[in-house]
């Protein structure tokens, strides 16, 4: 029962989406998706971080749409997941924490669990530049470093600024 409680909660406090800059008005410098719009500073700014983007232009609007390299990481069951009652329940707190420092730092965009209870347990979008940082942050959750997770990681492109509906 504490794993159901556990997985809805991961699912209610992960999910968000930053809509702050839907009153900028459009001109020549800048690029639309949605409510959100991207100048041409911004985007420097993400290519300067290292983060891979591409623009499109959406055939039917005719608005350029910015795509941005994000990482998907399925959080997949661990070799070692026969822990404990009370183990687990301390390692589902840590990992809840773990989430919640990723989407603070601006590291992780979503995560939440998956509804069945196949390997697949769970999946984060990561919101960093390389692969190997997504790596190295999703590798640091302490389920995953317990054995009772273990990380598959892909590259995974979405128009940056949409939300889910």
């Amino acid at each position: 029962m504490n794993k159901y409680i556990c997985l809805i909660l991961v699912g209610i406090f992960c999910v968000a989406c930053n809509n702050s800059n839907k009153n900028k008005t459009l001109n020549n410098n800048q690029n639309q998706v949605g409510n959100k719009k991207f100048t041409k500073v911004e985007i420097q700014k993400l290519l300067d971080k290292g983060f891979k983007i591409l623009e499109m232009v959406d055939q039917k609007t005719k608005d350029t749409i910015l795509m941005q390299q994000y990482f998907m990481a399925f959080l997949k069951k661990g070799k070692d997941s026969t822990q404990s009652n009370k183990t687990g329940d301390s390692l589902q707190r840590l990992h809840l924490a773990h989430l919640k420092k990723m989407y603070d730092l601006g590291y992780a965009d979503i995560s939440g669990p998956i509804g069945d209870l196949g390997d697949i347990r769970g999946i984060t979008i990561y919101n960093v530049p390389t692969l190997e940082m997504a790596d190295s942050l999703a590798n640091s959750d302490p389920s995953v470093k317990a054995g009772r997770l273990q990380i598959e990681l892909h590259p995974w492109w979405a128009a940056k600024g949409t939300s889910l509906r």
